[in-house]
């Protein structure tokens, strides 16, 4: 399922991929990096098995052959990173030790460096404001919520460029992945 889609052949990309059992997808290089949030099941490369909850950014450069026993869906965005931005990180987010306390819920940092930052966000019932000078985007990874009056369910996404502030309400849990700073100054 593409979400957005920024030129032609090679380009930046966010979609959310479904992989059948078995898949394997071949040996590639990532020319403008990758990063992904595995939604659901299991997905593997030579670096180990990525379980549902998983964050992995793999910086420009890098080069894996991922595959999948037994199915998996993930959230991917491909050539969002700095040039400087190389080797792979990765954020076990099913560990309830990496989560702590945050404004009306739980956040983990999942990426922060000096032009982005990446989250998870478990938003509880009630409202919570997330602003930044260079834009807001977000996807809804479970839950229903509303962000400045527009209604999201899980697996949403929206975006929000420039100078401003996004108000996320909901009436019961919520989980986000947020990105914030990465939308101007690439």
């Amino acid at each position: 399922m593409r979400i957005e889609r920024d030129g032609d052949e090679v380009a930046r990309l966010t979609s959310v991929v479904r992989y059948a059992a078995g898949s394997v997808f071949p040996e590639h290089t990532h020319g403008g990096g990758e990063e992904y949030l595995v939604l659901a099941g299991t997905f593997s490369d030579a670096d180990g098995d990525h379980i549902e909850g998983t964050y992995v950014r793999n910086g420009v450069g890098t080069s894996h052959a991922p595959f999948t026993l037994g199915g998996c869906t993930i959230l991917v965005k491909l050539r969002w990173m700095h040039e400087s931005e190389t080797g792979q990180h990765v954020v076990n987010a099913a560990n309830p030790l990496v989560w702590r306390e945050a404004p009306d819920g739980s956040e983990v940092v999942l990426w922060k460096d000096e032009r982005e930052t990446v989250r998870l966000v478990e938003v509880f019932e009630g409202e919570r404001t997330i602003a930044h000078a260079r834009g807001v985007e977000l996807f809804v990874v479970a839950g229903d919520v509303t962000v400045n009056g527009e209604a999201l369910s899980t697996w949403d996404w929206a975006r929000r460029p420039g100078d401003t502030s996004v108000r996320i309400a909901c009436e019961t849990a919520a989980r986000l992945y947020v990105k914030t700073g990465h939308l101007s100054g690439s």
